[in-house]
């Protein structure tokens, strides 16, 4: 469900884009140090907001560590976020992960059908709760009220039904999220930021909730799945009014809290969170063509940790938490590293017409 924050580097700049790309690359050494090699499999775009907001709060130098070349970096070495503010950005998403697992192993989705593959993913699953839940306890958090949140989801899900109001259907994922936003408050020591917090959290997991219902209506509708818009018989204009509604209380919650530095925190919550959310429901309306998709492999390393290689490939394909996707500025038309904002090159046939001056 997370990922619908995919900031274009050109927009961003290149104070807060290696900013990003710190926190976004802290996350994931994050989950390698503390949890092994296959945890960075839970490495996704949104959940490096909780890092941001984290920092953003907490006084003092941010804390940062060099960090050797990643083929996902094109072999480039960065500067990455570390500290408490990452492992918190880790933990929810390893909690995230584990409950995204079981509900492919429940459906029986792909290669996870299978009996070997089956088992395995099972297992990690497992793993990673455990360890999520050690993760937290040092950070003061308790992830029972993420676990519990997801494990409600099922349940409302199964209760929706036509006229049921899609808050209802949504309402787990924000208080999964609200809850993540609020301890940000209690590590940078600025407790008066819960609540604003809490409240911009709960409007960010109602937005990522929808978004992901409406990028995934057609699909659904075509293979008879579950999905809140079929199953309330609410319509894209509903799905957006509560859409606009969220990113207004979003930008009304963040002006309540006390930042030291608020300016990526704004850039993503408000500029980079309201495009998402313009792109996904102008792809809906059919007026903007859908980009391509690649998504990445699971790379050599991980083929180490006690998972097949085969389970590996299986649940990157069905995360699809670290794939390319284009730049904003450019519809999600240009593959990241192929666009001048993204970092490399050019591609005149797939940026032609975009705003980025490439």
């Amino acid at each position: 469900m997370f990922g619908i924050i995919r900031p274009c580097r050109h927009r961003l700049g290149g104070e807060l884009a290696a900013a990003w790309q710190a926190h976004l690359c802290g996350m994931c050494l994050s989950l390698r140090d503390d949890h092994g090699q296959a945890a960075r499999l839970a490495t996704n775009y949104d959940g490096l907001v909780i890092s941001v907001l984290a920092e953003a709060q907490a006084d003092g130098v941010p804390q940062r560590r060099a960090a050797g070349r990643c083929a996902l970096r094109g072999m480039r070495k960065a500067d990455v976020a570390v500290g408490d503010c990452a492992r918190l950005a880790a933990t929810v998403s390893l909690v995230l992960a584990t409950a995204k697992i079981r509900d492919h192993v429940e459906d029986g989705d792909g290669a996870l059908a299978r009996p070997g593959v089956r088992g395995a993913a099972t297992a990690l699953a497992s793993r990673w709760a455990a360890a999520s839940a050690r993760s937290g306890q040092r950070l003061g958090f308790e992830v029972g009220v993420l676990t519990e949140a997801v494990s409600r989801q099922a349940a409302v899900e199964a209760a929706a039904g036509p006229g049921t109001a899609l808050l209802s259907v949504t309402e787990p994922t924000e208080a999964a999220t609200a809850a993540a936003f609020a301890h940000t408050s209690v590590l940078a020591g600025k407790p008066a930021n819960a609540e604003p917090l809490r409240e911009a959290g709960r409007l960010f997991g109602r937005i990522a909730h929808l978004v992901d219902a409406v990028e995934d209506l057609a699909a659904d509708r075509a293979a008879g799945a579950w999905n809140p818009l079929l199953a309330t018989g609410a319509d894209l204009a509903e799905a957006r009014r509560l859409c606009d509604d969220a990113l207004l209380g979003i930008k009304l919650a963040l002006a309540e809290a006390e930042f030291r530095d608020a300016r990526l925190v704004h850039t993503l919550l408000a500029g980079e969170l309201a495009r998402s959310v313009h792109r996904v429901f102008a792809r809906a309306a059919g007026t903007v063509a859908p980009p391509e998709r690649r998504h990445e492999q699971a790379s050599a390393p991980l083929a180490g940790c006690g998972l097949p290689v085969a389970g590996l490939a299986a649940l990157a394909g069905l995360f699809s938490l670290r794939h390319r996707r284009g730049c904003g500025c450019c519809e999600d038309c240009c593959i990241e590293g192929c666009c001048d904002c993204c970092g490399e090159g050019c591609c005149d046939a797939c940026c032609s017409g975009c705003d980025c001056s490439c």
